[in-house]
């Protein structure tokens, strides 16, 4: 073999175990080490906790504007689609215009008991809903984090980073949206451990959720007026319920509530919610099965009016068994309950394990009744936490309460980063 050969051959095999030696020492510099050491405990994190109670506010409040992408930014889901069988006038019915209602002088009234519920205080709640959403961040938090410690962070790490997002539910758009800040902040700030990895991934998260927005709920009386609170939904979503505990809530804020049983057409609906009434002791304005909900609504106002209460609660039909469509009857009474006061609030509940129908339905509603605020109920019992950045960024509304359990006073205020503290565990 020639000198001129062998030099050759040595010079390729520098050059070889050059590229090697940098290599490995690049990868070194861009992986995240997930050591026992800087690893706190799974149960001190995995708590949902808020600084204070449910903030109530008056109707008329001047509000941080929600921030809106345009239509052709939704990329979830094109149209505007129905909400089950109840969205629009079945096929085979005969359509027909909607006429204002002629209005009965009266309907019943259920009156005070004389024993009511102990309400627990709003302010202490939160500490008694830990843990809450071991679902979600098992599914959501820890498999980010996990991913994000687990060595170079090439293309195909990153497409795992996107598909657990998109399995959680935040959608296409708003995971798309994450993954370059966080890529970005990644980047810049030269993560290198389990901590930095975590607190780059709240800040982005915290961000997508958009703090800014006011979250207080406007169920508190103005111009010596009661607030006007519609709440809405599908059934099975946690409406009735979620009206019942909102009354405990102002309630135990030391107010006078009374509820409006406007959800007609339901078996039992307007017996669930005396029950709730009576266990707080609040009035009910009811009419017979099947009655009109928009003279309910109208009359329950009219009465929390007269009556100088300071909030009227108005649960309305999720379901209709007559040929007009929910969404054309929830138009309407809306409509007849403005001829007697404003509506200051209209909550939206949705069933967070429903996931993308959740916000197909939030998509409908909006479009009706000028949705102010969204309740996500059953988040405790969903893997899929991530339909709060969604429904959030598609309608420009705020979730304002979430519910974590059955029990009467598990209801708490959402807060974006205790919420997103609960999910990364």
């Amino acid at each position: 073999m020639s000198t001129e050969l062998i030099v050759i051959l040595a010079v390729v095999l520098v050059l070889i175990a050059v590229a090697v030696v940098t290599g490995l020492v690049l990868a070194k510099r861009r992986r995240v080490n997930l050591t026992d050491t800087e690893r706190k405990s799974v149960e001190d994190r995995a708590k949902y906790q808020a600084g204070s109670g449910i903030s109530l506010s008056s109707g008329g409040t001047t509000t941080v504007e929600p921030p809106v992408h345009p239509v052709e930014d939704r990329t979830e889901v094109d149209g505007q689609p129905g909400v089950g069988d109840d969205a629009s006038v079945p096929r085979d019915s005969e359509k027909r215009d909607i006429v204002d209602i002629a209005l009965p002088d009266s309907l019943e009234v259920e009156e005070k008991p004389q024993e009511i519920d102990k309400i627990e205080p709003t302010s202490g709640r939160l500490e008694r809903l830990r843990g809450k959403l071991a679902r979600s961040r098992s599914t959501f938090g820890q498999s980010l984090l996990g991913l994000l410690g687990a060595g170079d962070l090439d293309e195909d790490s990153w497409t795992d980073i996107e598909d657990t997002l998109l399995l959680a539910d935040l959608g296409a758009a708003t995971t798309a949206e994450i993954i370059s800040k966080l890529r970005g902040e990644m980047t810049s700030r030269g993560v290198r451990t389990a901590d930095e990895a975590r607190a780059v991934l709240r800040s982005v998260l915290v961000e997508a959720l958009h703090p800014e927005m006011d979250r207080s709920v406007r169920a508190l009386p103005h111009e010596s007026k009661p607030a006007v609170v519609l709440v809405v939904g599908v059934n099975g979503t946690g409406k009735t319920t979620t009206t019942g505990k909102l009354a405990r809530v102002l309630v135990a804020d030391g107010r006078s509530v009374l509820l409006g049983a406007a959800d007609t057409f339901r078996a039992a609906a307007a017996e669930q919610l005396a029950t709730w009434a009576s266990r707080v002791g609040a009035e009910v304005v009811r009419g017979k099965e099947g009655a009109d909900p928009a003279a309910v609504a109208f009359d329950a106002v009219k009465r929390g009016t007269d009556a100088g209460v300071d909030a009227v609660l108005v649960d309305t039909a999720g379901r209709l068994h007559t040929k007009t469509g929910l969404m054309d009857e929830l138009g309407k009474v809306k409509r007849v309950v403005e001829k007697q006061a404003k509506i200051d609030e209209v909550l939206l509940v949705l069933d967070a394990t429903t996931g993308q129908n959740g916000l197909t339905q939030a998509r409908v509603f909006s479009e009706v009744v000028d949705v102010t605020g969204i309740v996500l109920t059953k988040l405790d019992g969903t893997a899929k936490g991530g339909i709060v950045f969604q429904v959030q960024r598609e309608l420009g509304v705020p979730v304002k309460l979430v519910g974590l359990g059955e029990g009467a006073d598990d209801l708490a205020p959402f807060e974006p980063g205790a919420f997103v503290d609960a999910l990364l565990g």
